[in-house]
């Protein structure tokens, strides 16, 4: 059994800058049930409802209620949420999830701070909370359970959470917080525990009646969870010869890299088929362990006339971690930032926003390790030493898993050995080379600009008001700019440009409360058009009927659609056996009618093996199949 403990204290500072007014008569027994039958959300309309009657399903975590928790951070505190999935790929990436199937980059799940998307523009989903809000400066998280296309277009169909951050005008003062922690106790490979700590400072102050601003800044230092699965993910590729478990040339350990499939070869030795791999290195060879978080916000408000308020945000972040999706990452120097405008009214909203990414240093752990690997002797002479050596040990008579370990340490004589000052170096050499077939470097820079605006038509007439409809419309328009490095990312149009990935859309959203206030009918249709897509429509219907003031029945329905992200659509790749390539047709057009499945190789590999090791069936059979 493996053991992962780990060991926190939370310690916080709060000194108000002002005095808070305080309503004594706000003190009754029954305040904390009224409060709660009045909770009061934005995220499921856009518009100032009732959490309880809202046209969908909706949590809410306030700040003061995760705090009683017990939870090191705000964001694992999300986890005991009805519906909410958090999966944890390391200690400093955690993905949020609701309805419907994820991964460790979650694209289906939108993530806002305040109504501003919070992702990373080339994975097409937020990096965690790695630029996102600090604990302090949290008032509170919307979360929509289910899609939330209709509103939110692109990236909201298993859901969306909304952080809404503490306004200056609102809560001023300056705050400290200090977490402080020991993880890898009891580690089962006896490894040193490690100190984990976040440090937290939010300062607000109100300037004027029209003025004031707030800044957050984080610091996030500790040690990851060392993933070290040792499971052959090739264990039955060599079962016809008897050769499991250790024995089995072609061993490939979960977390073992550069002795994937791309990195073995079927040997004929002695008369028998064998498939052996490269040996390859554990993870936490090619891997600093170490995580580094730094993050800050700025944001300055204006406040010209009463309902009205301009406010200017920057958000930052340099993350140093480790990053899983179909790989794992390194990130080094990773830098993330993003510029907001918004202009709120109570009849329109206005926001636009600049993300841009810079992945710095940042490499992949297979091509590290694979390409190591290569750079101490290609495939061609690894593989002919092995068999040179093999066939002279059978010759003696050796047993055969013996002459396999045996034909494994002579091609391996000379090889890059972890914690060398050589394997360093050539680790590094490897992260700045750009190009997957010979090295391991991330290299991407990229950027997301965003426009929206919603207008609440009801505002303008009063005869919508006196019959309660509400009536608003709204757009937005997104831009993806990809520079292409010719190994991740390309142009297949014209390849001396940047890549320009755009989408467009628009909602109208109408509700009507009739029967004496006891049923609201809710509809909302929205059309999006994205590049290389025709328009795409989702509607939401619902009906919520409340028959007294404690009893609500929700019906609905609503459809979401989403188009892919810039690495789903346009990525180029090498990733370990296979070639991956954007789905897009301007990208694959011809590659998957003539392609076939990883599995189906491996099966039809293990069962020639079969017929020729334990059937006497030539080879030469196959030859043509």
């Amino acid at each position: 059994m493996k053991i992962k403990a780990s060991f926190f204290i939370v310690f916080m500072i709060n000194k108000a800058l002002f005095a808070q007014k305080t309503d004594t008569n706000n003190f009754k027994s029954d305040s904390l049930k009224q409060e709660q039958l009045i909770e009061i959300v934005i995220s499921a309309s856009r518009v100032n409802e009732s959490l309880l009657s809202s046209p969908i399903s909706i949590e809410q975590l306030k700040n003061k209620d995760a705090q009683l928790l017990g939870t090191p951070n705000f964001f694992d505190a999300l986890n005991y949420l009805k519906e909410v999935q958090v999966i944890t790929p390391s200690l400093g990436f955690k993905v949020l999830n609701t309805r419907g199937f994820a991964n460790t980059t979650n694209v289906r799940f939108a993530q806002l701070i305040d109504g501003v998307d919070n992702q990373a523009p080339h994975i097409g989903a937020p990096i965690a909370n790695a630029m996102g809000v600090s604990d302090l400066d949290i008032q509170k998280v919307e979360i929509v359970s289910g899609t939330a296309s209709a509103l939110y277009g692109m990236n909201a169909v298993n859901g969306l959470a909304n952080f809404i951050t503490k306004n200056p005008f609102n809560t001023e003062g300056v705050s400290f917080r200090q977490v402080t922690g020991v993880n890898h106790i009891s580690s089962p490979d006896a490894r040193t525990p490690h100190l984990f700590s976040e440090s937290q400072l939010r300062v607000a102050k109100i300037l004027s009646p029209q003025w004031a601003f707030k800044l957050n800044t984080s610091f996030i230092k500790g040690y990851d969870w060392v993933a070290n699965d040792n499971l052959d993910l090739g264990a039955n590729l060599n079962i016809s010869s008897g050769l499991t478990g250790n024995n089995n040339p072609a061993l490939d350990p979960v977390n073992g890299y550069g002795n994937e499939s791309s990195n073995r070869r079927t040997l004929n030795l002695n008369g028998k088929n064998y498939i052996v791999a490269r040996t390859g290195y554990s993870e936490q060879d090619v891997v600093d362990y170490h995580l580094q978080n730094m993050k800050g916000d700025l944001g300055i408000f204006y406040r010209p006339k009463n309902n009205i308020e301009i406010s200017y945000t920057y958000r930052g972040a340099l993350i140093d971690n480790v990053y899983q999706r179909s790989n794992r990452f390194q990130l080094s120097n990773y830098i993330l930032q993003q510029h907001a405008l918004q202009f709120q009214s109570n009849k329109f909203q206005f926001k636009t926003y600049l993300t841009t990414e810079n992945t710095g240093q940042s490499y992949n752990l297979r091509s590290a390790a694979e390409n190591i690997d290569k750079a101490f002797k290609t495939d061609n002479d690894w593989f002919k030493d092995y068999s040179t050596t093999f066939n002279n040990f059978i010759k003696n008579n050796t047993p055969i898993a013996e002459a396999h370990h045996s034909a494994r340490l002579a091609a391996d004589a000379g090889r890059f050995q972890p914690n060398t000052a050589a394997f360093n170096e050539k680790l590094k050499e490897l992260s700045e080379i750009n190009n997957w077939d010979i090295g391991a470097a991330l290299r991407v820079k990229s950027l997301l600009s965003h426009t929206e605006g919603v207008v609440y038509l009801d505002k303008f007439f009063k005869n919508a008001i006196q019959h309660q409809l509400s009536l608003q419309a709204g757009f937005d328009y997104r831009n993806y700019i990809i520079v292409p490095d010719g190994n991740y990312f390309i142009n297949p149009v014209e390849s001396n440009k940047n890549l320009v990935y755009g989408k467009l859309g628009g909602f109208i959203q109408s509700s009507k409360v009739i029967w004496n206030n006891k049923l609201r009918l809710n509809f909302t249709i929205r059309t999006d058009k994205a590049d290389f897509f025709d328009w795409k429509f989702n509607p939401r219907l619902s009906a919520v009927y409340s028959p007294s003031e404690n009893m609500h029945l929700r019906m609905s329905y609503q459809s979401g659609y989403r188009f892919p992200s810039i690495f789903e659509g346009f990525s180029n790749i090498n990733s370990g056996g296979v070639k991956r390539v954007g789905g897009l047709r301007v990208m694959s057009d011809g590659i998957f009618e003539n392609s076939w499945l990883r599995s189906s190789i491996d099966a039809f590999q293990t069962a020639v093996n079969k017929s020729v090791n334990t059937e006497g069936l030539s080879q030469k059979k196959y030859s043509n199949i």
